[in-house]
Parts: structure tokens; sequence; C-alpha cells
């Protein structure tokens, strides 16, 4: 069975628009564990879509995963069996509906329904489509959700007005506070501001000359957050002169220090690698990655910058970065490892369906090994620069304190030297300092809670003086 849906039918016809089209496919790939909503939405076909159906693609995928377990909450009463099991192609006909219905304005409740059972019915479910039709139209009788709905006083009322998983809440709760788990809640359900990194002043008058509306980075003198336009149509973009990057991924880069060897220890998709490259023009630096097409593809994003001199700065090597031979021979070395995400929710609503509580201890044994490795490999006097885009304990100051157990020689180094150079350099807006000091921890790390211009993340620096490892 295709997982796009065709317009129109043997069993009957009908219409179904390429935004909506495009939607369903995502989410069905999304669903079935087969790829990730950040990553489909960058895909070719839809690319292809007008800009106003690539902006109604973006709003059902991304608003149907924000709001599932909310959706789920609301089409579940309204079957015959509450209990029973659907199949993927209905239960996504049913959210999409549900969602256009309660969750966004200036769309017809006719269309919403009726294109939700032709997507039943495309996928072969025409039994099922009458029950599609008999639920959304139940739904389209009750009054809309509160467009800013009140989080109440518990973590219980939080999780049903923010449509997040109950554990989650109550384990942010616990570790920051209520008002700070409302932030991050309240983060999660929003999109979050398109990055960009800039370079050259004349890279934003030639955006904006092309019809790109910017306003200042929060963090950052080099960010820009995109108002208005389709960046990815520039020019500029195209030929990789302006990239697309997080501004908190941007910051991790920028706190990860100068040094003449450089590792960044699990470097796909590339954009720290760049960041690295930009703020060491000097340096040799080696990309790792365990991932032989992501490898592949960021040797690729380097060549088609076209940059000889960067070309031959950067070296790639495929390898699981908890395995590198214990060699002291950097004095820098980025462990940026792959982790929950939890960070990142507004950008990777699907997180929250995905993720389990068990899953932080194995993500963290991981995390452990791959710091490890890279501490073994600093020479002395080198630094490592540990970060995750997750909230956890467990991935973030645990892992730090559990592999500084294990290993002798190592120091922690606190990170508000670093930002205070940043501020002295021109890197950082005056508002960026005041986040950043205010994230510090008394051990030196810093956390910072996911905001509208970025994600959330932790970081924490390393320095060998020598000893057993």
């Amino acid at each position: 069975m295709s997982a796009r849906p065709s317009g129109s039918g043997s069993r009957g016809s009908f219409t179904i628009s390429a935004a909506r089209r495009e939607a369903f496919a995502i989410l069905l790939e999304v669903e079935r564990g087969s790829g990730h909503s950040d990553d489909l939405m960058r895909g070719a076909r839809v690319s292809a879509l007008s800009l106003p159906d690539r902006h109604l693609c973006t709003a059902l995928v991304m608003g149907t995963l924000r709001w599932q377990i909310r959706l789920d909450a609301l089409i579940r009463p309204l079957l015959a069996k509450p209990n029973a099991r659907l199949d993927p192609e209905v239960q996504i006909a049913l959210r999409l509906g549900a969602l256009q219905l309660l969750f966004l304005d200036r769309i017809p409740a006719h269309a919403a329904i009726g294109e939700s059972v032709a997507l039943a019915k495309a996928a072969g479910h025409t039994f099922a489509a009458g029950m599609v039709n008999a639920v959304l139209r139940r739904l389209a009788g009750q009054p809309k959700p509160e467009a800013a709905p009140e989080y109440g006083l518990t973590p219980a009322a939080i999780a049903e007005a923010s449509a997040h998983p109950l554990w989650m809440v109550e384990r942010w709760v616990a570790d920051y506070g209520f008002e700070t788990a409302c932030r991050i809640c309240s983060h999660g359900q929003e999109q979050p501001q398109l990055a960009l990194r800039l370079n050259f002043a004349e890279l934003e008058a030639e955006l904006v000359a092309g019809g790109i509306q910017l306003e200042p980075g929060s963090l950052l003198a080099s960010a820009r957050q995109v108002v208005a336009g389709d960046v990815t149509a520039t020019e500029a973009f195209r030929d990789g002169r302006v990239r697309i990057m997080d501004e908190g991924s941007q910051v991790i880069a920028e706190l990860a220090g100068c040094g003449e060897r450089i590792l960044d220890c699990c470097a796909a998709p590339g954009g720290k690698t760049l960041v690295l490259a930009e703020r060491n023009p000097e340096a040799e630096i080696t990309a790792c990655e365990v991932n032989p097409a992501r490898l592949d593809a960021l040797r690729q994003r380097i060549a088609d910058t076209h940059d000889a001199k960067l070309q031959a700065q950067l070296q790639f090597v495929e390898a699981d970065a908890a395995k590198l031979a214990p060699e002291p021979v950097y004095d820098l070395v980025l462990a940026d490892v792959p982790c929950s995400g939890t960070g990142t929710l507004g950008r990777n609503p699907e997180i929250r369906h995905r993720l389990r509580f068990e899953d932080l201890s194995r993500q963290a044994e991981r995390q452990r090994a791959i710091l490890g490795a890279a501490l073994r490999i600093l020479k002395p006097g080198g630094r490592a620069l540990y970060s995750t885009c997750s909230l956890e304990p467990e991935e973030n100051a645990e892992v730090v304190e559990a592999v500084l157990g294990d290993l002798t020689g190592f120091r922690r180094v606190s990170l508000a030297g670093r930002v205070r150079e940043l501020l002295s350099q021109g890197r950082l807006t005056g508002a960026g300092v005041e986040t950043l000091l205010a994230g510090i921890a008394a051990d030196g790390s810093l956390t910072l809670i996911p905001g509208r211009s970025h994600d959330g993340f932790f970081a924490a620096v390393l320095e060998r003086s020598g000893g057993r490892v």
C-alpha cells in the first residue's frame, strides 16, 4: 500500500489537497518509526509544494504531533469501542481532521472532514471512512480548546493541557520547578523561530533584498531569526553561504573554543563542524561519524561549499566515538553526543511519543563511553566540551560525574569564563550573555532551557592535567 494516497480511486471520486496528502504520508512514516518529522519535512516532495501548501503541510504535521496526546483523548470517547486498536492510516486521518477542526483557524469544517474521509478511503480503509466521518462531525460540534490554556497547579494538569507525557512533566517539575516546567511545555507546543548563521553583513543585505525579513538573534551576534520569506529559495542558501542552524547549536560550537588539533567526535550533520572551522581557520579538524551514510552526507555538504581551504582543513573518519584509540593527540574535542533530545520538543515533537523512561539509562551508558573516550585522546592541557540537547540529569550532570569518578587527571572548567570571552569578542548579544550566565551551575556546567529562538541544551568543559586514564 502506498504511503501517499492518490487524489482519486476506483471506489469513488474525491480530491485530496497536496498539503494534506504529504502531511498524511509524513505522519504515517513517523508513526511507523521509519522517519523523523524534521528530516521528512525537508524532503524533495515537500520542497516541491507551493509555499502556501508547504506552510499548511508543516502546520498539519507539526500540529498533529504536538497535540497528538490531546487529540487521541478527544477522539477515543467518540468511538463505538474506545479501547479498540485502530489501523495507523485511520488513526492519522482522524488526528488530522481533529487538529483542523479544533486547533487550526480558517479551515472550513467541510474541508477538514471531507479530506480526512478521503484520506482514509485512499489508504484502502473504505469501511472505516464512515466512522471517520461520524467522529469528526461530532467533534466539529464541540467547542474549540482555549488557544492559551491554563496549565493548572499539578503535573497532571500541565501534562493534559500541553499534550505532554505525565512522566516527563513530573520530572521537569521536580528538577526545574513548576514555572520552568510550564515554560518547557509551552516551548514544546510552539513552532520554533527559524534561525540562520550569517558571517558577513553583506549576506543579510542580500537576503533582505530578496524578500527575507530578518530579526537579530537572541543569543548570538551572527545569528538572525527569519520572520518572513523562504530562505531555502535564495541563492545564498543554495550555495551554502547562509545556513539554517538553531541558535542553541551555534552556541555549543562557539563555547567549544580553540585548538590546533580538533576532533568533532559525533560530527554529522556538520553544522558545528563548520562553526569550529570558522573559528579555528588554521586548525586541523577531524570529523568523526559512526554512520557511513551520515558521514557521506557530511562530506558532500563540505564539498558543496566549493571552499578549497575548508576541504583541505577537514579530515573525515568513519568510527565509533566510544571506541577511539586512547592516543592523546587532540587539544580540543567536541563531544556533542546522541541523546534523548528533550530540549528540542518544539522542533521534534514526536520524541514525546517515542521516548520511554528506561531509554535514559541506555542513552547514558553510551554517552559515558563517548565522553570517556574523548577525554583519553586529549593532550595535557587539552579540553573537551561535552554537550547534549537533553534536559535530563541522567544524560547531563550524572554522565560527567560518572566519568570523572572513573578517570583521574581531569578537572571541570566553568563555562562562565568562556561566555565572558565570547562577549568581549562581540559574538554574544547583551541578552545572550545574561541568559547564558544565568544558566551556569555551581559546578561550571551550563543548562539552557528551551526558548522561542533556541532549543534547550547542556554543556560542560573538562580539562586534562595528567594522571591515570
